[in-house]
């Protein structure tokens, strides 16, 4: 059976549920599923009770019954463990299984994730289905892959039942190892909170304004991340003692109080991501072209090849995205099923597998739509479906290249996790990182997120010119030597406002700002404030170019042999240092006083990127993407028109049209929501 990421070609799958069917129904299905170009398809993630209906009795004939009609159909499956939904018997006879509030209610059966990692009792319930499913179906010649439980802390990220207070404080004891280290590390002095027994230490809980300790929090984040990863682990090496040689184990989806990253190295062959685009524009979601809509998920994409640069997409959006009780989302308009496929490619994935076959009729996502309609007559999407698998046969040289990027954003579960807790980190992460997105995009500008993990290298850094690390609050040792050796090699790093504020437990140590970078940056931050609500736009002039330093301003003065390039304009700090610049070995370090919007981005783009590998072959508006894969002897650009408009394009050199196969060249167009793929 062929397996999904091969690089030989750019492989199709869908999500199918056998249980939602008559089972009369599924040879019709796999085989139009196969005509529209369908190799894969990915089963069994809610189905527990098909196999265990009633405590300990196990029956595998229902979903025997559908892989013998996949086998005769010639249809690989990827098969799921069904962890996200247990079954009723079990959350009834032993609620100890479910997760809780902060406030101590249950989360009930009806909906899905609703249990808890840690519960003793719901370990063992899921190592026994896993090693009974893993036994019975491990070595099935149709199965080419095994996805683990689904989306991985969606729903809710936060767990408070009994069983994730004994585990949370295992966790503080092998982190701190005495109840003297952990009030030091969480500041228990403040506000008269020392802890004197272990047993006086809780998952975060209900408090006085919703403000519970800060360093608090962050532990217990750290915490739900590696139970979370720990009960990925459990299943990934249940599976592994079973599966054929040569199968996959991935799991799917992006979310949150989760180090993907570490997830992904102990327990994956390759990470799978979800993306549904018109999250970006659902009815209840205002329609805002600033903040780029459904190419907005090019951003996800991005994370995704951080953690897993090999990745696929298991669920790819086909149709509208609504529940019963949210999201109102409209159709996809001709092109644009095809135009976010394009995009997951582009990206970097080499496998899509839409989500889903038939769209249900029944429970909480009825009005989520898949390929085919309540009636499963042919549609606009099953021809659109047809059509895209035309366009990947003819992208089979694309498959195993790479994303490239001009340059690289830093990233760290640290500074994530803290600006999860405060607001002021939130306010300037949030808006340097869409505005750096939005400059990468409006100026064809390719990037790449890069997570400081713990086996990240020097050498993975200095392939990028221009590192951004807009805002890294919480710094460690470790962090500031892997940056100056990046820099002393060559790079440029650019640092934005608040650097360095706070210790790895989201403290304030007593130092001068930026703290553990204030050598490399040669900054000095004299005072610090948030732009004040009825102040105007505080400007920054950097050698005649004049722009925003947003939200947040660091006011600087130069240390050492560093020079301030740029002053503000207004402000009661009118004149004072807004940009430092230092150099360091063969390279140097901008520290900026402010947070980056689109507009002040562009500007540090235009003036750090070498060389932007798009600009000498392709001319597009800003409405278009431009994407780059790339292997030692070719490369590939994507044009993706995200615009209900037609737009002309300009190739400044000949290429071929993979699409065609025609030489082309000069001005070209693109229908609405139009894409296209030249090779060079």
């Amino acid at each position: 059976m062929e397996k999904i990421l091969q690089g030989d070609k750019i492989k199709l799958g869908v999500c199918y549920y056998p249980e939602h069917w008559d089972s009369s129904l599924w040879k019709e299905d796999l085989r139009r599923m196969k005509e529209a170009g369908i190799m894969a398809v990915r089963i069994a993630e809610f189905a527990w009770s098909k196999f265990e209906l009633d405590e300990g009795v196990f029956d595998f004939s229902f979903f025997d019954s559908f892989m013998d009609t996949a086998s005769a159909a010639g249809m690989s499956v990827i098969f799921c463990t069904p962890t996200a939904t247990p079954p009723a018997w079990l959350t009834e006879q032993y609620p100890e299984v479910l997760n809780r509030r902060m406030d101590g209610v249950y989360y009930r059966h009806g909906a899905r994730r609703h249990y808890n990692y840690n519960s003793p009792l719901y370990l063992r319930y899921t190592e026994r289905i896993v090693n009974e499913l893993a036994v019975h179906y491990g070595k099935h010649p149709n199965i080419i892959g095994w996805q683990i439980d689904n989306e991985i802390n969606c729903q809710t990220d936060e767990f408070y039942s009994e069983s994730d207070t004994v585990e949370f404080r295992e966790f503080l004891k092998g982190q701190y190892g005495t109840l003297e280290a952990l009030n030091d590390a969480w500041g228990t002095v403040f506000w008269n909170q020392t802890y004197t027994s272990w047993a006086q230490v809780y998952v975060p809980r209900t408090t006085v304004s919703s403000a519970p300790n800060p360093h608090h929090m962050l532990d217990y984040i750290r915490f739900v991340s590696a139970s979370a990863r720990g009960y990925v682990k459990l299943q990934s090496d249940i599976l592994r003692k079973y599966i054929k040689a040569g199968d996959f184990i991935t799991t799917n989806g992006m979310f949150s109080n989760l180090d993907n990253h570490l997830m992904n190295s102990e327990s994956l062959d390759f990470y799978t991501y979800d993306s549904y685009p018109n999250f970006a524009y659902g009815l209840d979601t205002p329609y805002d072209p600033s903040d780029l809509n459904d190419r907005r998920w090019s951003r996800r994409l991005a994370e995704t090849r951080s953690v897993s640069p090999k990745f696929g997409v298991m669920e790819q959006q086909s149709g509208a995205n609504g529940w019963n009780v949210r999201m109102e989302s409209p159709a996809p308009r001709p092109g644009q099923m095809t135009l976010w496929a394009m995009q997951s490619i582009a990206h970097g994935s080499d496998y899509l597998s839409f989500f889903r076959w038939r769209t249900c009729t029944v429970g909480t996502e009825i009005y989520w739509h898949g390929i085919l309609d309540y009636s499963g007559r042919d549609n606009m999407r099953y021809g659109e479906l047809k059509e895209i698998y035309k366009k990947t046969e003819a992208l089979a040289p694309v498959a195993g290249t790479e994303y490239r990027a001009a340059f690289g954003v830093l990233r760290d579960y640290d500074n994530i996790w803290d600006a999860k807790i405060d607001t002021w980190h939130r306010r300037i992460e949030e808006e340097s990182e869409a505005g750096i997105f939005q400059a990468s995009q409006l100026t064809h500008t390719p990037m790449d997120y890069v997570y400081f993990t713990g086996d990240l290298k020097v050498e993975a850094l200095t392939k990028y010119p221009l590192l951004i690390y807009p805002h890294g609050i919480i710094l460690s040792p470790e962090r500031v030597e892997l940056l100056e050796k990046y820099v002393a090699q060559g790079g440029i790093l650019l640092l934005g406002c608040r650097t360095g504020q706070k210790d790895i437990n989201g403290k304030c140590p007593m130092h001068m700002l930026p703290g553990l970078l204030r050598k490399l940056s040669g900054a000095d931050v004299k005072e610090y404030t948030f732009v004040a609500p009825d102040e105007d736009k505080v400007m920054v002039d950097w050698d005649g170019s004049v722009f925003e330093a947003p939200l947040f301003n660091d006011v600087l003065e130069a240390l050492g042999g560093a020079e301030i390039l740029g002053t503000y304009k207004n402000s009661y700090y009118a004149g004072k240092g807004a940009l430092v610049r230092n150099t360091w070995g063969k390279g140097s370090v901008y520290y900026f006083g402010g947070a980056f919007n689109q507009e002040t981005a562009s500007v540090f783009l235009s003036k750090l990127v070498p060389a932007n590998p798009c600009v000498d072959v392709i001319d597009a508006p800003l409405d278009c993407e431009i994407a780059l894969r790339a292997n030692a002897g070719n490369r590939y650009y994507f044009v993706l028109n995200y615009s209900k408009q037609k737009r002309t394009i300009t190739l400044k050199k000949q290429m071929t049209d993979l699409f065609t196969g025609e030489k082309k060249s000069g001005a070209l167009e693109l229908p609405p929501y139009g894409t296209a793929v030249f090779s060079l």
